[in-house]
């Protein structure tokens, strides 16, 4: 790989290429219209306009991207987070092209991107899962059988996609069937997929993650967990790590349930394994998220391992560099998704000018951003605008340095998250890392 195409915008556009940059590779950034006067654009060794602003006519649009890395020249795409990144129709396309995708296989990618596909996995692999359906729901029978089967609160959810889009807690027969209709109707029109599968819903569980890679040739790592349980609707918000709920024991479980699916499905790439983990340490398997993670930078901080430079390492059919003994947590980190959004109006998206960026600063503070002062967000996009991070050596001395670096940090023009993130850090529950994922709605009084 020479020439590596950036099929995606914003904050992790702009994390991609610097970590080409850094390593030697030539840039090009896919843009669509409304992004032509972006940081990454101004940053990028080169760029190519692939379409409109609407998503589907750019960073959706497969055959626009394949022109644009045949017109560039380029021999790879990096597809980042969201948009493409999971579609193994996107992944077999490149293949076929004779494009280095820089994620896992379509054939893998198709194991564990449908969530009931990946639940089977799981189980053949030995891996807990919480009960449920075991395929999609395809009818109203099936529906209502297997709510009788399973026992209330439910959660139904949508086959493909995140992002909680498609997920509806359903507490009664009398919620069912209106659920059932909403949520297939939300996962139809966002991810073109309205199968969704049956789950008994976990009300008071930790939301946790393991990071894992594997290389070509069958090495595969941990580099342990996130938590990731401070959350709205099923939208992350602060992610931290190490949980401080997780036991060695329980780590090294999730960490063995987590290699034994990519071993399972021959995963070749950098990956996440999500669980739910409950009061008592028993564990049970969501999804695999087969793409970098918005997250990725808290494990990071924590194990100084660039996450980047590992996903370009296992696309030129190198070996991880590392073994498992080499990989240990050092200190604690926190990261604040700051995003466009009204937190005191129920979160209502805020596009408009930056009129003032003061990013901050300091030491253990790091900010990834394509903000600048004088910058339009649009609303056609994720309302991500920044994520900030920091990184002490203990918990509460992480905690205290976000709580300055949010004091310092400065966005006019626009609501954002950042008073709602003050107020989670001041939170007494928070604090003493007494939480879940319903700690928004429970401790906050927010829906």
């Amino acid at each position: 790989m020479k020439r590596i195409l950036i099929a995606n915008r914003g904050e992790i556009a702009l994390r991609i290429i610097r970590a080409l940059r850094e390593y030697g590779y030539f840039s090009v950034l896919a843009y669509s219209e409304a992004d032509k006067t972006s940081l990454p654009v101004k940053q990028a060794d080169a760029s190519i306009c692939i379409g409109p602003a609407s998503a589907k006519g750019s960073y959706l649009n497969i055959p626009a991207i394949i022109s644009a890395v045949e017109v560039t020249g380029c021999d790879a795409v990096h597809p980042g987070y969201g948009f493409l990144a999971e579609s193994p129709q996107f992944a077999r396309v490149c293949k076929d092209a004779g494009i280095t995708f820089i994620g896992p296989s379509p054939e893998a990618m198709e194991k564990v991107g449908d969530k009931s596909v990946a639940r089977s996995v799981a189980m053949s692999a030995g891996v807990p899962v919480v009960p449920g359906s075991t395929g999609f729901v395809n009818s109203k029978e099936d529906l209502f059988r297997l709510a009788k089967e399973i026992g209330f609160p439910l959660i139904l959810k949508a086959a493909a996609g995140g992002g909680g889009k498609g997920m509806r807690i359903v507490q009664s027969f009398k919620e069912l069937e209106d659920s059932f209709e909403t949520a297939s109707n939300e996962a139809k029109t966002a991810f073109g997929n309205s199968n969704l599968y049956l789950e008994k819903y976990v009300s008071e569980p930790r939301h946790i993650e393991i990071q894992f890679a594997r290389d070509k040739f069958g090495n595969c790592i941990s580099l342990f967990e996130r938590e990731c349980s401070i959350q709205r609707k099923h939208q992350k918000l602060l992610e931290e790590s190490p949980s401080c709920i997780i036991s060695p024991k329980l780590r090294k479980d999730l960490s063995e349930a987590a290699l034994a699916i990519a071993n399972q499905v021959g995963y070749v790439g950098v990956g996440t394994a999500e669980f739910l983990v409950t009061p008592e340490e028993m564990f049970y398997f969501i999804e695999i998220n087969a793409r970098i993670q918005v997250e990725h930078p808290v494990t990071e901080m924590v194990t100084g391992i660039d996450l980047v430079e590992l996903q370009l390492l296992i696309a030129e059919d190198r070996p991880i560099p590392f073994s498992q003994d080499d990989i240990k947590i050092m200190g604690h980190a926190i990261e604040c998704r700051i995003n466009a959004e009204d937190s005191r109006n129920n979160f209502r998206p805020s596009p408009g000018k930056v009129t003032q960026f003061i990013p901050p600063g300091g030491p253990g503070i790091r900010c990834d951003t394509h903000l600048y002062s004088g910058f339009d967000i649009v609303p056609y996009y994720d309302s991500l605008i920044a994520k900030v991070i920091a990184y002490a050596p203990t918990r509460e001395k992480a905690i205290n340095r976000m709580e300055r670096a949010l004091y310092e940090m400065v966005i006019d023009g626009i609501s954002t998250t950042i008073d709602f993130h003050r107020e989670v850090l001041k939170n007494a529950f928070f604090r003493k890392g007494d939480y879940y994922t319903n700690f928004v709605q429970r401790r906050m009084g927010i829906k």
